[in-house]
């Protein structure tokens, strides 16, 4: 069903890696929402004040948001698929996170007026009306969300869209708030008891619950989330698999939206090689990662001696010191400058953001080590904090 749609209404609909395609299944799904929310919305709202029930109403108001969401939604892909511009060089990718952003305050908004309404009713109930209709609306409605549910999430996944993910999760809660008021409904049939008001909250608690829930999920990219492992390592073993490449470090990797990635590494190479080929084999990795994996990459070429023996000796003891203190810290642009009287150690080490020791804790506890050799080793350390791939700790 879900492929048989995505074939008829998405041209070329394989090629999710263009910009256009993308967003032409952004625009799609938020269609999609737009119909089906509101069909549930005239059903539910109809339902709701024919038979007296707060909880039915609020769940059709639920739907009515998520159709509006929707439209968001809808703005959002068709925002976010403009090229990048003189005032925006980076394209207008983020639109997607900062209409998901606005949807997560409309439903916080709803979820507060939806929960003191609930609470009114609680203490001053009125008496709803048992209806088979109203059993088979409710039922009916729960299937629509569980095929919407599955719609979003098809196509956020192919699409790689923390959005309409996001969206997949409010129709699930959707699903079980649409039971909450099921179970409210049959509880008054067959007991003297209205639990109406209460289903209410409990409609307005999924609501809230999914509103803070979108609001993380769209902050987090908007802040600057930080790469995935696999994107880290992947870019850690192409780089390192080019002849001439001695190792790489500083990776920075920005997202401007899905498929809009600009990253930057400082990669090592021989001091001894000519510069004209260091800087040739450095335009080549820069075009591969544009052209390959879409990724707009700039190289700082950092060249390391490596034909001085006492050099290369004194760098693999250090490493092997560093390698001691902890396995995920790691050092790169090593140099030494020999002295007659002293000699200085330069090198930066690489730590994780939540390493055990403080930076400070970190150089004095190195140099302590580094002076245990030779009293007469100045070290120079400047601390890094950097995505270390799992097979380079």
């Amino acid at each position: 069903m879900f492929n048989f749609l995505i074939k008829s209404f998405i041209k070329d609909y394989r090629n999710v890696s263009d910009f256009k395609v993308r967003e032409n299944y952004g625009k799609f799904s938020g269609i999609v929402g737009i119909a089906t929310n509101i069909i549930l919305f005239i059903i539910k709202i109809t339902a709701g004040t024919l038979f007296h029930s707060i909880a039915i109403t609020a769940d059709a108001i639920n739907n009515l948001s998520d159709s509006g969401s929707s439209i968001v939604t809808l703005v959002g892909f068709k925002l976010s698929g403009k090229p990048a511009d003189k005032e925006h060089p980076y394209g207008h990718a983020r639109m997607e996170y900062i209409s998901g952003l606005i949807v997560s305050f409309v439903i916080l908004m709803l979820g507060f007026q939806l929960i003191m309404t609930s609470f009114s009713k609680i203490f001053h109930p009125e008496p709803a009306e048992f209806s088979i209709i109203s059993v088979v609306i409710l039922v009916v409605s729960i299937f629509i969300k569980l095929w919407q549910c599955m719609f979003y999430r098809k196509v956020g996944s192919i699409i790689d869209s923390t959005t309409l993910l996001a969206t997949s999760m409010d129709s699930r809660n959707d699903i079980f708030a649409t039971s909450a008021v099921l179970l409210g409904t049959v509880i008054t049939k067959f007991t003297s008891f209205n639990p109406d008001g209460y289903m209410g909250v409990i409609v307005a608690i999924f609501i809230l619950i999914t509103g803070f829930k979108v609001i993380m999920e769209t902050i987090s990219p908007l802040l600057g989330k930080a790469p995935t492992k696999e994107m880290v390592e992947d870019i850690y073993k192409k780089i390192l698999s080019y002849d001439g490449i001695i190792g790489l470090h500083d990776l920075e990797v920005h997202s401007y939206g899905a498929g809009q990635y600009f990253a930057s590494v400082h990669c090592e190479v021989s001091a001894e090689q000519d510069i004209m080929i260091s800087h040739d084999l450095i335009d080549n990795i820069e075009r591969d990662f544009t052209k390959e994996e879409k990724i707009n990459l700039v190289i700082h070429l950092d060249p390391i001696v490596t034909n001085d023996p006492k050099t290369n000796e004194l760098r693999v003891l250090i490493g092997e010191i560093i390698k001691s203190i902890s396995d995920v810290i790691c050092m790169h642009d090593f140099r030494v400058v020999w002295g007659m009287s002293h000699s200085n150690i330069i090198f930066d080490v690489v730590v994780p953001y939540n390493f055990s020791h403080s930076d400070k804790e970190l150089v004095q506890l190195i140099s302590e080590k580094i002076h245990n050799i030779n009293s007469a080793y100045y070290p120079v350390i400047t601390v890094d904090h950097d995505y270390i791939p799992t097979d380079e700790k």
